[in-house]
């Protein structure tokens, strides 16, 4: 997902490269690293790392939609960059759901099953 971005990176006309393309580099790079925080820091540390990177990887999806909207990036390499950002979207979503559950001391719903 970011080996993609990085090669649109380089095919964004250059005006825009070093504003809106500096923009999404930059929330990239921050939510992946929220991602990395997130997954070696203690479970009771883990769902502020989580929440800051969904809410990066939701306002790259908004400056990636708006490079598309501008046509700084074609159809094709949109859809291949923004695709993955969904299914992590959802990801994130779930983990921060079973952190939330296992806070409160509510049982998740497989275990409510067994």
């Amino acid at each position: 997902m970011y080996k993609e971005w990085q090669i649109a990176f380089t095919n964004i006309p250059r005006l825009s490269r070093y504003t809106l393309g500096a923009k999404i580099d930059l929330l990239f790079c921050e939510a992946l690293e929220g991602i990395l925080l997130a997954a070696y820091s203690p479970r009771e540390q883990k769902l502020p790392h989580i929440q800051r990177a969904s809410a990066k990887f939701d306002a790259l999806k908004f400056f990636l939609q708006l490079a598309w909207e501008m046509k700084l990036l074609d159809h094709k390499k949109y859809q291949s960059i923004a695709t993955p950002l969904i299914s992590v979207g959802k990801i994130l979503g779930g983990w921060m759901t079973s952190l939330k559950t296992k806070a409160s001391g509510m049982p998740e719903a497989s275990e409510t099953l067994v």
